[in-house]
């Protein structure tokens, strides 16, 4: 066996017995395989300072008619947002419910990340390009559906299927994953 398939090996043995972002990222540093990233692990806050208390699960809320499957973080408009993971752009959009809005895929097109309500893209910023966690996307805004007096980044994951189209998913609760992000900094 070689001594990367025995990391692989060892990474998979461990993985389910600690599911925290700390012991899947040393995981995928080891080379582990693609299996192991079924659970969305963030190397990034979307907001430089984000505390947990600042966060809401509104996951399950109804918001305009349907279950919301996403969280709104409430911060000043300009606010600068950071790309969660390190990926690719796949769709910059513009939608009546999200506004200016970024898609952004994960290295291995297992998970999409969605940030809605900005109120412009970071200069330079194009579909196809590459990204890496931290990196300034877009600033924070009231477009779209957002109320004007409430400006807002609409946070949204989903796990893709096989076709791995940006656009449909199964959403993944992203307060789950963001608060256990924040907890492991504080």
């Amino acid at each position: 066996m070689s001594e990367r398939a025995s990391r692989g090996l060892i990474a998979l043995i461990v993985i389910p017995l600690v599911l925290n972002s700390a012991t899947f990222s040393r995981a995928t540093d080891m080379g582990a395989p693609r299996a192991a990233l079924l659970h969305p692990v963030i190397s990034a806050s979307p907001i430089n300072g984000l505390k947990p208390s600042e966060l809401h699960d509104s996951f399950n809320e109804i918001h305009c008619g349907h279950r919301h499957q996403a969280i709104d973080i409430m911060k000043p408009w300009g606010t600068p947002i950071h790309a969660v993971v390190d990926g690719t752009i796949r769709k910059l959009f513009h939608s009546r419910a999200g506004g200016i809005t970024i898609y952004e895929c994960d290295t291995y097109v297992t998970h999409c990340y969605y940030y809605a309500h900005l109120d412009h893209y970071a200069s330079g910023l194009t579909e196809g390009m590459s990204v890496k966690h931290g990196q300034i996307l877009g600033y924070l805004g009231i477009s779209g559906n957002a109320a004007p007096n409430a400006p807002q980044l609409h946070f949204a994951i989903a796990r893709l299927g096989p076709d791995k189209r940006w656009w449909k998913g199964t959403s993944i609760d992203p307060y789950l994953v963001l608060i256990g992000f924040l907890e492991q900094r504080v």
